[in-house]
């Protein structure tokens, strides 16, 4: 996915159209609900901030993608990992 956004990105740059994406790590959802304390655990073990991501920090992230204030970035990685790249 990675590599497909930044071709796309360069393939498209002069055409208005822009190609990012974002890659978060854990985020803190509903699925945490099915899953053991001692995976969640290890899972934040991973995560050099200490927390989890939130679904509202994604949708930030998405939203300003969206806007004229990113109107430059094309083709760009936006990490959402608290540190931890996990690509």
């Amino acid at each position: 996915m990675i590599a497909l956004t930044k071709s796309l990105g360069k393939e498209l740059a002069d055409t208005g159209v822009r190609v990012n994406c974002v890659t978060p790590a854990a985020v803190k959802t509903a699925i945490f609900d099915q899953m053991t304390p001692e995976h969640i655990a290890f899972m934040l073990s991973k995560i050099p901030m200490g927390r989890f991501g939130t679904p509202e920090e994604v949708a930030a992230m998405v939203a300003w993608l969206c806007t004229d204030e990113c109107s430059f970035s094309t083709g760009a990685v936006f990490d959402l990992s608290g540190g931890r790249s996990t690509y």
